[in-house]
């Protein structure tokens, strides 16, 4: 049922009630009146009418929108306005019980018009208070939304930087592969052309199969092991249950990519960089373990360490919340680990951010 329909139903079924209380038990002692019942009938529809008008001015003023002292200052002139009209309505409507008992009772018509400011001041109370709710419903919602295209524009671009260095190295040495080892020029420029492709499309996915990204990895580590050598050694394990658990794309190839920068590159006689990936307690285990040294977590984080352990934190915050984490270590001399904690996430969770 829409609230169009539910405000109706409840105006009319209210004000009906609330005039039967009086009617039935004036009938009961009193008798029938045909002109009593005209008259309790005509009050419904009065009091529809004079509320509805009472919506009308709250929705067009947006009242609901100000200060609660502001708010109570309207509330309160409404009910006497509307209580008054009430009374000045009924008085010629009931003017023979009036008449009767104005005499003995001379402050009777100020009691007459207190008990329809209390009436009125049940349903004004009432739909002013769930205008009020509803207003600061829709204010908190707007905010979580803004909050979260401001997240996701952050994440956009957090998840699409690809260092240009390593462009430019790679296809330096492809170049140089184009006169030794044609062939393997071939291959080493479909994987660029992979990894390339996959940082286009990173903007508009907010995450990939663990497997595509290990692929990209690959990729990655093959054209550095053109431009290292021996000097380079990696390895990449993953279960086949892990495969397809969603992963924010490209974070690893940034954080391989920052292993070798600052780990491999710096050895004299090279290094190595290991990934493994492991499912525990129904948590992505993602360890990246690489020479170097890790001085101090500011040289990581500023520039010449990289946006990688910087963004990776931030991508991981913005997509699952505190469900994820990121960590980095000296594990022991010489040898650097990167642990990442990755949940799982539910069907909806996973349309959302593949439609996105």
């Amino acid at each position: 049922m829409s609230k169009r329909r539910i405000y109706w139903t409840l105006q009319i079924i209210g004000w009906m009630v609330l005039i039967m209380l009086e009617f039935i038990p004036y009938t009961l002692e009193y008798g029938f009146e045909s002109g009593v019942l005209y008259s309790a009938l005509a009050n419904v529809g009065l009091g529809i009418f004079l509320t509805h008008c009472y919506r009308l001015v709250l929705k067009r003023w947006n009242w609901s929108a100000l200060p609660l002292h502001k708010l109570a200052l309207r509330v309160i002139a409404s009910v006497l306005l509307l209580g008054l009209v009430m009374a000045l309505v009924n008085q010629p409507l009931d003017r023979h019980y009036l008449e009767e008992n104005l005499i003995n009772q001379p402050f009777l018509f100020w009691g007459y018009y207190a008990t329809w400011c209390k009436n009125l001041f049940a349903w004004i109370l009432s739909y002013t208070v769930y205008q009020y709710v509803e207003q600061a419903r829709l204010a908190g919602y707007e905010k979580i939304m803004l909050r979260m295209s401001m997240r996701e524009a952050e994440a956009k671009v957090l998840r699409s930087q690809l260092n240009p260095h390593f462009t430019f190295n790679a296809l330096n040495s492809i170049r140089a592969l184009v006169y030794e080892d044609p062939s393997k020029a071939q291959v080493s420029i479909t994987q660029l052309s992979n990894i390339l492709r996959n940082s286009l499309l990173a903007d508009r996915r907010k995450t990939v199969d663990l497997q595509e990204e290990l692929r990209t990895v690959e990729d990655y580590l093959e054209l550095e092991k053109v431009r290292y050598e021996e000097r380079l050694r990696y390895s990449i394990v993953a279960p086949p249950q892990a495969i397809y658990w969603q992963v924010p794309p490209m974070m690893l190839q940034t954080l391989v990519e920052n292993g070798i920068k600052h780990g491999v590159s710096k050895e004299m006689g090279g290094g190595f960089v290991d990934l493994k990936a492991d499912i525990v307690d129904e948590v992505l285990l993602i360890t990246i373990r690489n020479s170097g040294s890790l001085i101090s977590t500011e040289s990581t984080t500023s520039e010449s360490g990289g946006v990688g352990l910087k963004n990776t934190a931030e991508r991981l915050s913005i997509l699952y919340g505190k469900g994820a984490s990121f960590n980095i270590f000296q594990e022991a001399e010489k040898v650097v680990c990167s642990e990442i904690r990755i949940p799982t996430l539910s069907v909806s969770d996973n349309s959302m951010m593949q439609g996105a």
